[in-house]
């Protein structure tokens, strides 16, 4: 049941915001090489926390983007 809830969570995020879906699959890609050179059955967990720090991060630049357009 984890498991599912580990996938369920980067297609989740994946699916709300089309534009923001490749700093998802960047991060996890990412999370998932690192997690996977720290130990066995830690390449799940690294790319759900890639996945999860790189939509952050682009939705953050988007919202700066939004704002930045908006004062002009």
């Amino acid at each position: 049941m984890r498991f599912v809830s580990l996938i369920a969570l980067p297609l989740l995020v994946a699916s709300a915001s089309p534009a923001l879906a490749k700093g998802c699959i960047r991060g996890a890609a990412a999370g998932g090489v690192a997690g996977h050179y720290v130990g066995k059955g830690h390449a799940v967990m690294g790319a759900v926390a890639g996945c999860v720090a790189a939509h952050h991060y682009y939705a953050k630049q988007a919202r700066a983007q939004k704002a930045a357009r908006a004062h002009q």
